[in-house]
């Protein structure tokens, strides 16, 4: 039904939009069929009624057979469109002469075979145009997909020689210690490279943060703390892979890292209205230039699959507070399945 070229007429919107473009050619055409004046108001309040309904019956057929049009190759498809519309048209033709000349025996076939053409020949451009725009929207979103798969494939975590030698160092002191952190290592790089989830349930995220922050543990000791402050509920949110973990990744990078006494990473989740709000925290990072390139092209990166996911319902933004450092995440509330 998705890979259908006509627009779903069972909504109100398409409809809408449909009596809108037909009410606009039924304006031009009384402009131009007007004598005296700039319309003929008569012609017109006529051609309204009698386009009208033939656009409502004309969606409403296609409407209750689309899923039968949809299995059709293209070209079948728009023939029987076509004889849709034209038996509609014919119809009401046929009705509307009875009415406005009643005599019997009496048919303008002239002016209804008029009307089948100009019907034949605005049903053609009309799908001609849904054709393209389909095409379009297939073309954009084929790009979408390949520029999101560039961009998660882009985030390699740049922790992985300190891992590797956290590691090693734990190997003959802490062989299974070692051993947990290579399968939490081994899954954070696993998810770097699936770049085939759009979205996944922010349980997952959580999970892979987890796993992230469990081996710079192992590294940074007691100079990292955690306080996770996650409600209830929000376990199935969809987000984008890779999305909340690299920025707990720069907060430890940049907030802690650099700091001989270390300091504290803070994750927030909550839902307010129609949002989920993700929120991370560290102490201010100095102003060292490179540190803050890395962290600039890390949120960029972000950002760009936000928008190309969600559009502007999506929000990153980052701030100051005293020494605080926080990185703010909005996304409507979705839920996605694992």
């Amino acid at each position: 039904m998705q890979d259908f070229f006509v627009p779903d007429l069972c909504r109100v919107r398409s409809v809408f939009m449909l009596l809108i473009t037909s009410e606009l050619l039924v304006l031009v055409l009384a402009i131009v069929q007007a004598s005296n004046g700039w319309i003929d108001w008569n012609y017109f309040a006529l051609l309204s009624l009698f386009v009208q309904w033939t656009t409502l019956t004309s969606a409403a057929l296609i409407c209750l057979l689309r899923t039968r049009l949809a299995k059709m190759p293209v070209s079948r498809a728009t023939l029987a469109i076509a004889a849709i519309v034209l038996l509609d048209v014919l119809a009401f033709s046929l009705f509307a002469d009875s009415v406005l000349h009643p005599q019997p025996g009496i048919i303008g076939w002239q002016a209804i075979a008029k009307k089948l053409l100009l019907a034949l020949l605005i049903v053609l451009m009309v799908l001609r145009y849904f054709y393209l725009q389909h095409q379009w929207q297939q073309q954009r979103e084929a790009e979408m997909q390949a520029h999101l798969a560039a961009l998660q494939a882009r985030i390699q975590p740049h922790f992985l020689f300190n891992s590797m030698n956290t590691i090693a160092s734990l190997i003959a002191s802490d062989p299974e210690q070692a051993e947990e952190a290579v399968l939490d290592l081994s899954e954070l790089f696993r998810a770097s490279l699936r770049t085939g989830d759009q979205l996944i349930p922010l349980a997952k995220e959580l999970d892979l943060c987890q796993r992230y922050l469990a081996i710079e543990a192992l590294r940074l000791g007691p100079r990292l703390n955690l306080e996770w402050c996650i409600a209830d509920g929000l376990e199935r949110q969809a987000i984008p892979p890779l999305t909340l973990q690299p920025l707990v990744e720069n907060a430890v990078y940049h907030g802690i890292q650099p700091r001989p006494e270390g300091g504290t990473v803070r994750i927030e989740a909550e839902a307010r209205g129609n949002f989920v709000y993700l929120l991370v925290q560290n102490p201010k990072p100095d102003s060292n230039g490179s540190q803050h390139s890395g962290n600039r092209m890390a949120l960029n990166n972000i950002q760009a699959r936000l928008q190309a996911l969600f559009g502007e319902a999506a929000v990153l933004k980052h701030s100051h507070q005293g020494n605080v450092y926080t990185v703010t995440l909005r996304l409507p509330k979705t839920t996605q399945h694992s």
